[in-house]
């Protein structure tokens, strides 16, 4: 809970006076002004001479200590040039940088050394774990690091809040003048929609790749028209670290039956008509939702018009199959999802900015009729906590979680009672990162609950044979299982920021 107090603190921060305390997730941001992007021009006899060495590229854009830069993370557990590029920063002796990265993987816990030395003393992120995680924790950053959701940091990036002074994309495949795609090369990675604010709004854009096509692609995600130089190195990562192993459809007793209730669920409402469009997220109980969903569309003989969000090859059978329309996409999770953005012209690469940001006219999360998400704890507010475990320990990332709660017609979020013997229904979450004014059904392996704001779908729902409870029944039923708990004691001492996608702050982090 953010209190006066805090926000105090926050606001005497340096850089941070701008922040206000949320206060609803439809609060008008009509007097928001998006910011200039930079204008290029190159003399044309000089044009097509955009490959250089990295330390030409840093010396060139004159990078200096207390600057921002930022990279795309749509190569997750796979990607090595974070790595390779702070690295030959901090050579330079250039430091008090500020890390602005679409999300941090445990991979990139290799950064750490540049955190200890002081290369990089701030974030700017979506999620982080690991021992970074832990680092943030024990206030070893200069200060608070600033934990956005996806179309938060879009939007961020668009209206000058987060001004990045160069953006190094990690590029698949990159032609001599410049073009990018993350589908071909060595090293795919699907859609670059995390990469495509930061290529339209940073002084300086630095494709790195370890494919240098010598012909033009026939497939370009970012064009060469925003690309400044390109640097060629040995290797971008591995494609295989993109996939996690929470995608996959869940096999767990407990997890099928909460995925069949949240199915059923969707199909007693009437968001579950033909020419529907939504979302599923990357895990198994999603994918186990989606896998119910299917069999009921067939049932019936209808098809969606649209899915929206993160692709895995099950997404790309319902396509295939012409269970879907079509779908339009900011991140891959495999390599089928991979090589149907290449081929198939129904699959729609999309920035994460058109995806997601509350200030453009209709981002693709509006048009939703529903989603299906997971939670780590939601409260008996509905508030969803997707970033810290319960012993508030930074283990996840606001991603897309609020942006699609936001704007779907009907959240559901689909979570299991009990992890161990710790309950997820509690008093108040741990952490706040999407509020429960945009969570409409909780879906159990108990039973689901509506929340009381949602008149229409209780009025819907209660003749039906769903087993429907109070929020405050399902709590009771979870309280009685686990036995009580020791509250958690916290630090006074703020070393996180947690923003709502309109850039207001839910919550904070504390130091463990």
């Amino acid at each position: 809970m953010i209190t006066p107090q805090i926000m105090k603190v926050i606001n005497n921060i340096s850089g941070l006076k701008y922040k206000k305390i949320y206060s609803t997730p439809y609060e008008s941001l009509s007097k928001s002004q998006m910011t200039f992007r930079p204008t290029k021009y190159r003399n044309p006899k000089n044009s097509l001479n955009k490959v250089k060495s990295l330390n030409y590229v840093l010396d060139a854009i004159k990078l200096k200590s207390g600057m921002t830069i930022s990279f795309h993370h749509s190569l997750r557990n796979g990607d090595a040039v974070m790595y390779y590029i702070l690295k030959a920063i901090a050579d330079k002796g250039i430091k008090d940088l500020t890390l602005a990265v679409s999300s941090l993987s445990l991979i990139q816990d290799c950064l750490l050394p540049f955190f200890e030395t002081e290369v990089i003393t701030a974030v700017d992120t979506s999620g982080c774990r690991g021992n970074l995680g832990s680092f943030i924790q024990k206030k070893g950053l200069k200060k608070p690091a600033i934990f956005r959701t996806h179309g938060g940091r879009a939007r961020a990036i668009e209206t000058g809040e987060l001004h990045i002074d160069a953006t190094f994309i990690a590029a698949p495949i990159c032609d001599h003048y410049g073009n990018i795609n993350g589908v071909q090369g060595k090293s795919p990675c699907g859609s670059l929609g995390y990469a495509m604010p930061d290529a339209h709004y940073a002084d300086h854009v630095i494709a790195v790749t370890d494919t240098l096509s010598n012909t033009v692609l026939d497939y370009i995600s970012i064009p060469q028209t925003l690309v400044d130089y390109i640097v060629e190195i040995p290797s971008i990562g591995d494609s295989k670290g993109i996939t996690t192993g929470s995608i996959r459809i869940s096999k767990k007793p407990a997890e099928l039956i909460i995925s069949k209730l949240a199915a059923d669920v969707i199909k007693a409402t009437p968001y579950f008509h033909n020419a529907m469009n939504f979302q599923f997220g990357s895990g198994g109980m999603a994918i186990a939702t989606a896998s119910f969903i299917k069999e009921a569309m067939l049932q019936r003989g209808i098809k969606a018009n649209a899915g929206v969000g993160g692709v895995s090859s099950f997404h790309v059978q319902m396509l295939n199959e012409g269970l879907i329309d079509t779908f339009f996409d900011p991140q891959d999770f495999d390599l089928t999802a991979i090589q149907s953005l290449y081929n198939n012209p129904r699959h729609h690469e999309i920035s994460v900015s058109d995806y997601a940001n509350p200030l453009s006219a209709n981002p693709y999360v509006n048009i939703l009729d529903f989603a299906v998400l997971s939670a780590t704890e939601i409260d008996l507010n509905f508030n969803v906590n997707v970033l810290t475990d319960s012993y508030g320990r930074l283990m996840g990332a606001p991603g897309g979680h609020p942006d699609a709660a936001a704007g779907a017609n009907l959240t559901i979020i689909t979570m299991p009672l009990l992890r161990g013997r710790l309950p997820m229904l509690l008093n108040n979450v741990t952490t706040c990162v999407t509020p429960g004014e945009t969570v409409d059904i909780l879906v159990t392996e108990y039973g689901l609950a509506i929340n009381p704001l949602r008149i229409d779908l209780i009025d819907i729902l209660k003749n039906t044979s769903l087993p429907i409870y109070s929020i405050e029944e399902l709590k009771a039923k979870a309280d009685k299982i686990a036995g009580p708990i020791t509250p958690l004691e916290y630090s006074d001492e703020i070393c996180g920021l947690v923003e709502y996608r309109d850039g207001s702050i839910i919550d904070v982090i504390h130091k463990l």
